[in-house]
Formats: C-alpha cells, sequence, structure tokens
C-alpha cells in the first residue's frame, strides 16, 4: 500500500467528532467531559451514548463550546459505538472511553495525523499510564501525569504500523469504513472485550492502522460498573475463539490472550487483587472450556451468566 500525504497547510482540514459510549458511571463521564474544554482544537462534535439518561449529569457539559449529542441506546459497547458511528457527520470519530483523560493537543494531533496521511484508517495514541491494570487512576492524579509528561522530550517518531489500535483511545477515518460498510461486531456483547482488535484488523484492509507518539493520554480504569468476573472470564475464552473463526485475529495473537489470561487467573486466585474477582474469572473460564468441547461457546452467551 503506498503512502498518501497532503499539504496540512492547504487542504480543507479534517473534521473531528469525539464519541464516548457509557453506561452506570455518571460520576466519572461528569467529570471528564468538562476536561474536553481544555484542548487546543475543540471537536467539531461530541457524542455521547447513553443506556440512560441518567448515566450523565447534564450540567457537566455547560462549560464547552461544542453542542454534546446524547444518544440513547441499549447496553453494549459495540453497540453504543455503531450507534455513534451512524449519527456522526465528522471526517475522523474518536472513540474514547468514559475515563479517557487526552493530553490538551490531542484532538489537534488527531486532525494533523488524519491530514497529513489519508491512508491511515485507524490511529491510536500513547497512554502515559493504563489504571486498568492496577486499582485505577483518579482524575486530578491523570492529569498530573498528563502535565508531568507534557514537560518531557517527546520521540521524533510520529506513528508506527500496530497490528490493532486500543479501543479507550480509538480515531477512525468515517469515510472508507462507512463505504465498507464496517462496524463493530454486536455478537460482542457488554463490555465487548477484543472489540477493538476485530475492528482494527478488519479496518486494515482500508488502510493503515497505527499507534501515534503525538497523541497522548492516560487510561483512568476506573473500577465501577464493569463486566462481572464471571462474565468477562468467559469472554476472556469465548471472544478471542470466535475471533479466530472470524479470522480477524491470529492463533498466535489469541493464543497468547487466552493462556495469559487463564495463567494470572490460575495464580492470583489465591492472594487476589481486591478490585480484580479472580475467582469470579476462573468460573468464567472454566465454563467457556465446558461450552467449547460441547460445541456452545459464543459470545453471547455472557448475557445469559449469572
Amino acid at each position: 500500500m503506498m503512502q498518501a500525504t497532503k499539504d496540512y497547510a492547504e487542504d480543507r482540514p479534517v473534521t473531528v467528532a469525539i464519541g464516548i459510549p457509557s453506561c452506570g458511571r455518571r460520576d466519572i463521564l461528569s467529570a471528564v467531559l468538562p476536561l474536553i474544554a481544555r484542548q487546543t482544537r475543540q471537536p467539531d462534535e461530541i457524542y455521547v451514548c447513553l443506556t440512560s439518561p441518567e448515566d450523565m449529569d447534564p450540567c457537566c457539559t455547560e462549560g464547552l463550546a461544542v453542542r454534546v449529542i446524547v444518544i440513547i441506546s441499549e447496553r453494549g459497547s459495540c453497540r453504543q459505538r455503531n450507534r455513534i458511528l451512524a449519527a456522526a457527520k465528522s471526517d475522523v470519530i474518536l472513540f474514547l472511553d468514559d475515563d479517557f483523560l487526552m493530553a490538551p493537543s490531542y484532538v489537534e494531533e488527531v486532525e494533523r495525523l488524519f491530514s497529513e496521511n489519508d491512508d491511515i484508517v485507524v490511529a491510536t495514541g500513547t497512554l502515559v499510564a493504563d489504571g486498568i491494570i492496577g486499582p485505577g487512576i483518579s482524575v486530578d492524579g491523570g492529569l498530573e501525569l498528563i502535565e508531568a509528561d507534557e514537560r518531557l522530550p517527546k520521540s521524533t517518531q510520529a506513528f508506527r504500523p500496530i497490528y490493532n489500535a486500543y479501543g479507550c483511545n480509538m480515531a477512525v477515518r468515517t469515510g472508507p469504513v462507512r463505504e465498507a460498510d464496517l462496524a463493530f461486531d454486536e455478537n460482542l456483547p457488554l463490555y465487548g472485550w477484543l472489540e477493538d482488535v476485530d475492528f482494527s484488523r478488519m479496518a486494515a484492509d482500508l488502510g493503515r492502522v497505527v499507534q501515534s507518539g503525538n497523541l497522548v493520554g492516560v487510561h483512568l480504569g476506573t473500577k465501577k460498573a464493569r463486566t462481572p468476573g464471571i462474565k468477562f472470564g468467559y469472554s476472556q475464552i469465548a471472544n478471542p475463539i470466535y475471533l479466530i473463526r472470524k479470522d480477524t485475529m491470529s492463533i498466535r495473537h489469541a493464543g497468547v490472550q487466552i493462556l495469559r489470561n487463564l495463567v494470572a487467573n490460575l495464580v492470583k486466585v489465591w492472594n487476589p487483587e481486591p478490585w480484580v474477582d479472580r475467582k469470579g474469572r476462573l468460573r468464567g473460564n472454566a465454563r467457556a472450556f465446558l461450552d467449547l468441547l460441547t460445541g456452545r461457546l459464543a459470545p453471547r452467551n455472557v448475557e445469559r451468566l449469572e
């Protein structure tokens, strides 16, 4: 695939929407949304897809210069992202988790990246820290980490190709995606574990999937309202096997995912982290393997698990 570049100064600026799916995390969403006002380049649109109007304090958007469009949808990360994808008018949608903090230049750098490289179809940023692998990071703590990072010298490498974007901050060029009728797979329900891998590998047929060192942020990893342990444990096995069958995840990548999560659950169940339900995850793993052996394995089975 040949690289096509554009003169950023002469071409029409790329329009950028921010899209945030959220469910049951009113406090964190209401704290993070107003911080979009810190961006040096404001988004052209902001879409928030909720499962209930109660998921967001409407007053939290009053300080924003851009109108926030609220969409109500059934629960499911993939389903909610698809509703945003269908509604947004911009050239690029920056999908963010409701607990992701952007460095002030993030949207400006998204516009620059997609304007200068019209063969990039998906881009993800570089994390200063990821609270998902620990107890989580507070909003104030995340802002402090971003401010400290801004004082450090930056890499000269603007971006590099990657296997998949990270769903917590994932910019998507809408034109080729819509032409190819690409969507997030709603057969990956609830949290949508590995939906970013699935979407990235499908999008790779349309253009480049990259990680940029100029797109900087912090994933807080807020623990409230996350998928219960047994359901997440089931998805840890069912989703990668589903993606193997769908041919959007290699056997090697899926095998590493399954083995890493299974070993972590087996080892840490004896001394679990306070923020992780290791017993529940291990039960979910076991239930998935049982369904695999009996030919009933499917990601959507998590919706019926107690």
